[in-house]
């Protein structure tokens, strides 16, 4: 009886993972690098970012700044946003960061910033782009960030 109820566990738990397997993949959303399911967008080798809602663009292209690579790398990958601060103060440098929201580890953000400049791994927006992102971004909204080239 427990051979038969474990052999049972079993199947259900194989055919669950395949049928979670097969489940298709969020569209890309046409001309960026992310998925329908992001809120946020950055594609880190053209250097821009979006904003989402429901899976269409609403704000983007805009030009952005990130990391000067090494320890100071902006990294690649799937995030959600973890917290906010409008007035933020790095405690790293000092410097400020207005409209910081965070979403990577090592205190990875979106914020104000210089755009010439390379960044400690934040990614850097214009002040108008800055307040934009803090304003539509929640905590919980998934952040993909990516370092492969985005369609034309």
């Amino acid at each position: 009886m427990v051979v038969v109820l474990a052999l049972a566990t079993a199947a259900v738990m194989l055919v669950e993972g395949v049928a979670a397997a097969r489940e298709p993949a969020a569209p890309v959303v046409p001309g960026t690098p992310c998925s329908a399911t992001a809120v946020a967008c950055v594609d880190l080798v053209g250097l821009r970012a979006w904003l989402f809602e429901e899976g269409q663009v609403l704000r983007g292209p805009v030009p952005i700044s990130i990391g000067a690579g090494g320890e100071a790398r902006t990294p690649a990958g799937r995030f959600r946003v973890e917290w906010k601060n409008r007035d933020h103060v790095s405690g790293e440098s000092g410097g400020p960061m207005p409209f910081a929201v965070f979403f990577a580890p090592g205190g990875i953000a979106f914020h104000e910033g210089n755009l010439q400049t390379k960044s400690a791994g934040c990614v850097r927006l214009s002040r108008e782009e800055a307040s934009a992102f803090f304003d539509h971004l929640q905590v919980g909204d998934e952040v993909q960030v990516h370092d492969d080239p985005a369609p034309a």
